[in-house]
């Protein structure tokens, strides 16, 4: 299949090819029918992100970036599947946009999301890398974070994120207001997976006005209730 970006599709082919294990230059242009130039080069190009590497005697194969997501993808989907139910119970009890997040190296990243009906209303797509020094769920991450330090420095004011940071760890859960973007705030906590270990963040997230001051004792209990449906719903998986 074609999608008329004849770069990406050429990048694709090459990709195809070397799936089923190590292959030579000589047998990616068999495979793909591109001139050995192209091919060599965007061998090249893939390599340098580390979307295939080339090993010597062999060829090249599929590169650690993409194992990488590809793992990460295998264990996003079973989760992203059993939190919806209650990330759209969230979205219905609190009126307001609620979404999964999951770890990503530096980032947090969104694997799921309800949006509120309201007209005024927050949205976060489905594959957006998010910080971790700004917002409600970067507080839990990093409660979870055994070195924060690298993290808490770049957030717009240090002390206090960190201060809330050692908020979540007595409370279980963490509130933010214009920290990552104005006038949107945010309330999160964190699901904990059948091992004990943080496997992701609900969120619910709205308006400013909406969600201002008072709004993350106002909302953390139907956050915290969707994470323990969530934990409930990993643990019989």
């Amino acid at each position: 299949m074609r999608s008329g970006v004849g770069t990406l599709d050429r990048a694709l082919a090459v990709l195809e090819a070397v799936e089923g294990g190590a292959r030579t230059l000589g047998e990616v242009v068999t495979a793909t029918g591109l001139p050995r130039s192209t091919a060599h080069r965007l061998l090249r190009a893939l390599g340098a992100h580390g979307y295939v590497t080339l090993e010597g005697g062999s060829g090249y194969r599929l590169g650690p970036r993409l194992l990488r997501m590809a793992t990460q993808a295998r264990r996003e989907a079973p989760l992203r599947d059993l939190a919806q139910p209650a990330l759209k119970r969230l979205a219905a009890a609190t009126g307001e946009s609620a979404q999964l997040y999951v770890r990503s190296g530096g980032s947090r990243v969104c694997v799921a999301a309800v949006e509120s009906h309201r007209e005024l209303r927050t949205i976060v797509p489905i594959g957006a890398e998010l910080p971790l020094h700004a917002g409600s769920a970067a507080k839990v991450f990093l409660a979870f974070e055994p070195e924060p330090r690298r993290f808490l420095r770049r957030a717009r004011d240090p002390e206090r994120f960190a201060r809330d940071v050692e908020l979540v760890r007595a409370r279980g859960w963490a509130a933010s207001v214009g920290e990552r973007e104005e006038g949107v705030g945010s309330v999160s906590a964190p699901v904990r997976g059948p091992d004990g270990r943080l496997a992701a963040v609900v969120s619910v997230s709205g308006p400013a006005a909406r969600m201002g001051r008072g709004g993350g004792r106002r909302y953390a209990p139907a956050v915290l209730r969707a994470a323990r449906e969530i934990e409930a719903a990993l643990a019989t998986a």
